[in-house]
């Protein structure tokens, strides 16, 4: 009898165990939709309000306390129970389960993040058959298992939750709600067979030559006296190479294959090359040729290395990423769950978010650790974009205990999705958990980075023993994939903040001392792998969750307040907006100024870190992670595009800093004193420096172009232009000299004149590479010209679906909207000077009327 898998998708219903606000005892009602979760079931009936709108999060709390059943019925026939085997399959059940067959208890869950099979076939029946799942609270479980261990540090939650082995964010993060989900989140079915493959592993190791070693090595659920195929297809089908009877030895067997360089196409990450994806089949049969099973599994042929080399200048170590033998500058994003209710969460949604990432020239997204291991259809897409994975193991921000039953169940959930997640190409690091290490060193637990010897369980630090000693052994014997203790981890006895080694969390703008965000230069290190700044969603999502209450409607309002978690946000916005802009504070400007603040912070990033990507032995910055490309409900957050996939304007400004050809520039004054003595003489002078950067691989010849203009003065530009070459993957340095017709000041009351300095790269053709202009900052001391001065135009083009933007003086920050059902835009926060016209595309614009804010715009 060969293999059948046949889900138990239908006829579902669930019951507030005893009954209560949920529904009433005894009663079931049928679920919409399944796998499901009961927030999802109820909110479809309407028996509770939509926690996203204005203060309900807080009507919903008793769910996550009550007690919940979910139920099925499905036949079985003669033939199924005539099978050697027959197991429930349940892929994911959140949290603690008791599940019963026909009144008979045959499995108990403690663990999310697991997929669990349970003996089926002594209490299965012909006919109809009764499964029921009951889940008791997982908070008041972790209560009781946090009373009975002890109570530890952490950041965000209820300290109960590092007990749990439950999605960490659900008990509330700094951009989420508190919202504790409980039921079958993943698939269920009844699985029938003789024997199966129990574990299949497909190794391919690419070399340095690019040649390539690929094991495939598979075990059954039974010694059983079998012979296997194995064959390689390519993408499009065909057999590349392949071994057929195969020799099954005490229930396992494996085939080797070698290919010589140029045998299979190699995957590359996007815009470095292709994605071809090949297929590994694996069939086994009995004696009587009669199929046992069969599985496959989609690789792509990569080499990857994590490198650690000297700087040529500077202390420490590179930390980047090799891809086939190629280094690469990984300029991408922080993702958490895309739904505080993930069952919700669809191919499609998946799809378009990933896709957003690589629209916006992105090639990197890590799964944080507080979240989920994600659905197998992320990594799919990400192994068909060419999108790198950086993946967390699901320990965030906390002191976590490892007694014996925790580490029980840390163990098999490790083992379990490093089998399922190994073979994506996609898939280049797993890293411990997030932020652990440095709640050890904020905490001052048991952290001598010098011991690589004890067990540490019995240290105030236990889940040391987890990140050093449990998850790299299962890391190194079930896959191939490099292993990173923690994020962020320094490595070399150093601690996590250290900027010369390992990855770096750089939280000093925004958290941490504060820092301006011009200092993002000095900030830097050799991996930044978090970093962000709070900006408003697109101005329909506040009037989402404000639900029709025009009377909550502003800033301040209690529930606007409730849809920013983050503490202190009011202080730290304003700081942020204070030091920068002179600002209105209706609720459409608040909007506006947060995000116009957030695309300056964050692209500011992007371009000066990737001028640290300066060639061999000077990638100083090797990778930019902005924390976060998402949202899991509506909600004012560090994300840059917001729960409803709208982008907010930095995630534009960001897509610029990451085409493949970029300028950029700095301004700094220089203040220089006469003599050692005085005070009172000096000479101030503005120094800008100009650089150019290069991602593709080979040399490219520009010219570059800068115009200064004086914002007062509408007769006066200077430009000059110059013949350069952009090395290749690298940044270039360009010019370096004074701010063209900025005056040597000699006293702090002269006031500088306000000069824009336009950059852009231009091809042999005279079509625009890159483009940037540098303003004087603070943004808040400039005197703008009045709106009727400006010359601007928003000129509708032929179709209806884009606009020529045009000025006859620099304007700064502009932000494009419309009336009524939002447009796809494809640039935001755009800077304009005369001269140089800018088209946007602005899918679903219909003709209608573009407005547009700006700084200097009349209204602050």
């Amino acid at each position: 009898m060969s293999s059948v898998i046949r889900p138990l998708n239908k006829n579902w219903s669930f019951t507030q165990v005893g009954g209560g606000q949920g529904t009433e005892d005894g009663q079931w009602l049928e679920t919409s939709t399944f796998p499901t979760s009961v927030h999802v079931e109820l909110i479809h009936l309407k028996k509770v309000p939509d926690p996203f709108v204005g203060l309900h999060e807080w009507d919903v709390q008793w769910i996550g306390e009550a007690e919940w059943a979910f139920k099925t019925s499905f036949e079985v026939t003669e033939q199924e129970l005539a099978a050697p085997n027959i197991d429930l399959v349940f892929n994911g059940l959140d949290t603690f389960g008791v599940v019963t067959l026909n009144g008979k208890k045959i499995l108990g869950t403690e663990n999310q993040f697991v997929t669990y099979r349970a003996s089926a076939k002594e209490h299965l029946t012909v006919g109809v058959n009764e499964l029921v799942i009951t889940f008791p609270s997982a908070f008041l479980k972790g209560r009781d298992l946090e009373k009975k261990d002890a109570k530890y540090h952490l950041w965000n939650g209820d300290s109960s939750r590092l007990h749990v082995r439950k999605a960490q964010y659900t008990y509330g993060w700094d951009w989420g709600p508190v919202l504790l989900t409980v039921g079958p989140w993943r698939s269920v079915s009844l699985h029938t067979y003789h024997t199966r493959i129990s574990d299949l592993r497909v190794s391919a190791l690419v070399d340095e030559k690019l040649d390539t070693d690929l094991s495939v090595r598979f075990v059954l659920s039974s010694d059983t006296p079998s012979t296997a195929v194995v064959t390689l297809k390519n993408p499009s089908g065909a057999a590349v190479i392949g071994q057929s009877n195969i020799k099954v030895v005490g229930g396992a067997a494996q085939a080797e294959f070698h290919l010589k360089k140029g045998g299979v196409e190699l995957w590359y990450p996007v815009a470095y090359g292709k994605q071809p994806l090949y297929n590994v089949e694996v069939k086994v049969v009995n004696s009587q040729n009669h199929t046992l099973d069969a599985k496959s599994e989609r690789i792509g042929f990569r080499r990857v290395r994590v490198v650690e080399d000297k700087l040529i200048d500077q202390p420490g170590l590179t930390w980047l990423f090799e891809i086939n033998n190629i280094r690469i500058f990984c300029g991408g994003s922080n993702w958490i769950p895309a739904d505080s209710f993930v069952t919700t969460v669809t191919a499609e949604r998946y799809r378009a978010w990933l896709q957003l990432l690589v629209d916006g020239n992105q090639n990197m997204i890590r799964v944080w650790g507080g979240g989920i291991y994600e659905d197998d259809i992320f990594y799919n897409i990400c192994d068909e974009l060419g999108i790198l994975v950086w993946q967390d193991f699901m320990f965030g921000c906390g002191q976590y205990p490892a007694y014996d039953t925790f580490l029980a169940t840390v163990k098999l959930e490790a083992e379990q999705n490093v089998q399922r997640l190994r073979h994506h190409p996609s898939i280049v690091i797993l890293a411990g958990n997030n932020e652990d290490y440095q709640i050890a060193e904020t905490f001052n637990l048991d952290l001598n980075y010098d011991d690589e010897t004890s067990d540490f369980r019995k240290t105030n630090f236990p889940a040391r023993h987890i990140y050093e000693r449990v998850l790299p052994t299962i890391v190194s014997e079930l896959s191939d994939i490099h292993y990173h203790r923690s994020s962020p981890y320094s490595g070399h006895g150093k601690v996590t903040t250290d900027r010369t080694y390992g990855d770096l969390h750089q939280w000093n703008v925004w958290h941490g001392t504060q820092e301006p965000w011009h200092n993002w230069d000095v900030l830097a290190g050799r991996f930044v792998s978090e970093f962000g700044m709070e900006a408003y969603p697109n101005i329909r999502t506040v009037d989402f969750w404000t639900g029709g209450n025009t009377s909550e409607r502003y800033p301040q309002s209690r529930t606007t307040v409730n849809h920013n978690k983050a503490d202190g946000f009011e202080r730290r916005l304003e700081l942020y907006l204070v030091e920068n802009f002179k600002h209105a504070f209706d609720i459409e400007s608040y909007v506006y100024y947060t995000q116009l603040m957030q695309s300056e912070t964050l692209s500011s990033a992007y371009r000066l870190w990737r001028r640290n990507w300066a060639g061999p032995g000077k990638e100083y910055t090797a990778g930019a992670l902005v924390w976060q490309i998402n949202d899991c409900w509506p909600v004012t957050s560090w994300a840059i595009v917001d729960y409803f996939l709208r982008p907010k304007p930095a995630y534009f400004a960001i897509a610029r800093e990451l085409r493949p050809f970029t300028v950029g520039m700095t301004r700094k004054n220089q203040k220089k004193y006469a003599d050692e003595r005085t005070l009172a003489h000096f000479t101030i002078t503005s120094q800008l420096e100009v650089w150019g950067t290069n991602s593709t691989l080979e040399p490219k010849s520009a010219t570059l172009q800068v115009t200064a203009f004086d914002l007062q003065r509408p007769d006066w530009s200077n430009r000059w232009e110059k013949d350069v070459t952009l090395a290749p993957n690298s940044s270039t340095e360009l010019w370096k000299g004074e701010v063209p017709g900025q005056p040597v000041r000699t006293k702090d009351s002269e006031v500088p004149k306000t000069i824009v300095v336009s950059a852009r790269l231009l091809d042999e053709n005279g079509a625009v590479l890159g483009r940037y202009s540098n303003w004087p900052e603070p943004y808040k001391y400039i005197h703008h010209p009045d709106v009727k001065e400006l010359g601007f135009k928003i000129t509708p083009l032929e179709g209806g679906e884009s606009v020529e933007l045009s000025t006859q003086r620099p304007i700064k920050g502009i932000v494009l909207e419309v009336e009524g059902e939002d447009v796809k835009w494809s640039d935001q926060a755009i800077d304009l000077v005369p001269g140089d016209p800018q088209v946007i595309k602005a899918t679903g614009l219909k003709g209608r009327q573009v407005k547009a804010r700006f700084l200097g715009d009349g209204t602050a």
